[in-house]
């Protein structure tokens, strides 16, 4: 029995209303269609992306949710212009929100490009369903999107390309407060291109409401102050969206509609609320879907079970587990208790780019609001800003994101590092471990914030990624105090504490944390692998299976990322072998330039270095080993170097 013909959200009653824009009235038939349409995809999304929250997947249902109506009255005028009708509409759903992915599977199945049961395995390991759009690897999915705020400049050089077409992207309010949208708008508008903006102006993003954390934000009075045309209006309003959207289209020149819902209409428990950007919970779906009329997607939800759960390592207490990303903000507010409240204020300033549950940073709003700035979706002038209030001695400014978004703030890092700034950076979900969201999400490039100069040492820029939860702690406070840039990166998994021989912990209660130092984890005289962060205990597991095995391989936690330890250095150039194994890119990495140091130090053995070097294939912790970092991948990379 085939599962493809039993997805229990009829997709065969949606039917394409081919839709004229030079005609802005619908007729009774075309609203009726229309009308079922957004019915049975919004059901469809509520579905299939429950099926990911029950598996333990993730992933988001409120964004696609909300702008079904915009993509259904879209694919209808693009269906008109492949019938021959004018004008001319590029047919593809260009979006500025990755996070909408559901959209664009959804759409696909419906173009006939891929099986409907794939949305069974929505965010699955290998499924090709990852939590981003990523062109290429899902079938009709025709773009990447990348983060936020990336898709309108290239929209416009699509809209430049085929200067003949009607060019659609969807938006958000949240998407529009990315800088890059500020500068794609200017160049709409001087260039006349025909890009036709459909912002989903719900007023909510992760941290909350804009209205409330970014009081004076409006996003159609920005659109307007670039020069743009702006038609505000009630999203969820068929008629009146419908007239807009042609009055859009037909007009030469960039629009923009605004269209203006709460967030999650109809869904009892999520509508208005900011919890309906992540993924709808189960039970929330499955009373939604009986509510109307869905019993038996209701049924099958019910029936879903949690995903597999990853390998276990020896070397590791898998009982003790610590969320470094989350530790961040519990450990910053240990320092701040500890500061008097004048001083506080006087001193320090924390910055959130709308991401603070994912960074910790929302134990220190709770604790202490008094240094907490929400500065919304805004990563290159919040961490500019945390440089300038530590341009002065004895000021820090604390900023904290995605390790993704690391590279949108390379130019400003470099800025404040010319300024002397005192910044301390957390940068969260580093690597690829637990990434569904797949390779646009992945923290990659962590090592370009070492970009400073090797002038007599005066560069302070360091950069640190701790292995587990006692070093991450005795890490922070550690560096807390010092002067410079300071990067300190997490996982979005959590890590299993590391144990000794004896099975103690490496880093128990009497560890000082001394920067620039890199520490033994085991002895080694057949070679050792270097690591540091989630693939530590992963390359623990490895270096006990080879020592069982009969390879005498050592470890070393090199949780310093940008300095050499020359004790460290002289010990492994008289190894025979070293192995650099990280998830960081495996091209721009720290083994990529580790080889050439231990050569500068005489070091004549075997040499390798592994880390992110494939697009990601989903899942979550199933990426590192695609990538060939969990402990099977280590040990065999360094089997081929011990020969």
């Amino acid at each position: 029995m085939s599962v493809a013909t039993e997805f229990p959200v009829p997709l065969s009653e949606y039917k394409v209303v081919a839709l004229n824009p030079n005609q802005p009235k619908l007729t009774d038939e075309q609203k009726t269609q229309l009308a079922a349409n957004i019915k049975v995809c919004r059901d469809a999304i509520i579905f299939f992306t429950a099926i990911a929250d029950a598996k333990g997947l993730g992933g988001h249902t409120g964004g696609p949710y909300d702008t079904v109506p915009e993509t259904v009255i879209m694919h209808g005028m693009m269906e008109h212009a492949r019938n021959g009708g004018t004008p001319d509409v590029l047919p593809v759903f260009f979006d500025e929100a990755g996070h909408r992915v559901a959209t664009q599977y959804l759409m696909a199945v419906l173009e006939g490009d891929m099986d409907v049961e794939k949305l069974f395995h929505y965010r699955e390991y290998l499924s090709h369903l990852p939590g981003h759009p990523e062109k290429g690897f899902t079938p009709g999915v025709k773009f990447s999107s990348g983060r936020l705020g990336h898709m309108w400049p290239f929209v416009n050089g699509v809209a430049i390309a085929n200067s003949d077409k009607v060019v659609f992207m969807l938006g958000s309010d949240g998407s529009q407060m990315e800088g890059n949208d500020a500068e794609a708008a200017r160049l709409a508008v001087a260039q006349k291109l025909n890009v036709k903006l459909l912002v989903d102006d719900n007023d909510v993003t992760i941290a909350g409401h804009p209205s409330d954390y970014l009081p004076g934000f409006n996003v159609s009075e920005t659109l307007e102050g670039h020069g743009l045309k702006v038609d505000i209006g009630d999203g969820e309003d068929l008629d009146g969206l419908y007239a807009r959207m042609c009055a859009a289209v037909t007009t030469d020149g960039p629009v923009a509609l605004i269209n203006r819902r709460k967030m999650c209409p109809g869904v009892e428990g999520l509508e208005g609320s900011a919890h309906g950007h992540d993924v709808i919970k189960t039970a929330v779906a499955i009373d939604y879907l009986k509510a109307n009329g869905r019993e038996e997607a209701a049924e099958y939800l019910g029936s879903v079970t949690k995903g597999p759960g990853g390998p276990t390592y020896q070397g590791s207490d898998a009982k003790s587990v610590g969320k470094n990303r989350d530790l961040f903000g519990k450990i910053v507010n240990e320092i701040l208790d500890e500061i008097p409240e004048a001083d506080r204020i006087a001193s320090v300033k924390v910055f959130d780019c709308d991401l603070e549950g994912s960074c910790g940073l929302n134990h220190v709003r709770a604790s202490h609001p008094e240094v907490f700035v929400r500065g919304g979706i805004m990563e290159r002038g919040n961490f500019s800003a945390a440089a300038g209030f530590g341009f002065e001695k004895g000021k820090q400014g604390i900023f904290a994101t995605f390790s993704a978004f690391l590279e949108m703030v390379v130019s400003e890092i470099t800025m404040a590092r010319l300024n002397d700034s005192n910044v301390l950076a957390h940068f969260s979900h580093a690597g690829c471990d637990d990434m569904a969201d797949n390779t646009c999400h992945f923290g990659l490039n962590n090592m370009f914030a070492a970009n400073g100069l090797p002038d007599d040492g005066h560069d302070k820029t360091r950069l640190y990624f701790p292995a587990d939860q006692h070093q991450f702690r005795a890490c922070l406070k550690k560096i807390y105090g010092e002067e410079g840039l300071r990067f300190i990166f997490s996982t979005r998994s959590g890590v299993p504490d590391l144990l000794d021989d004896s099975g103690s912990r490496i880093f128990g209660d009497g560890y000082q944390f001394v920067p620039g130092k890199d520490e033994v984890i085991r002895e080694g005289k057949a070679g050792y692998i270097v690591s540091f962060g989630e693939t530590t205990y992963r390359a623990l597991d490895a270096v006990i299976r080879l020592k069982e095995a009969g390879h005498d391989v050592g470890l070393v936690c090199k949780a310093t990322l940008n300095v050499y330890d020359e004790e460290m250095m002289a010990k492994l150039a008289a190894s025979p072998a070293v192995l650099v194994a990280e998830s960081f890119n495996v091209n721009t990495g720290v083994g990529s330039k580790f080889g050439t140091e231990l050569l500068k130090r005489g070091f004549k053995g075997n040499y390798n270095n592994i880390g992110t070097n494939k697009e990601g294939s989903g899942g979550l912790w199933q990426q590192m080993g695609y990538q060939g970092l969990d402990s099977d991948g280590i040990m065999e990379s360094m089997k081929k170097l011990l020969g």
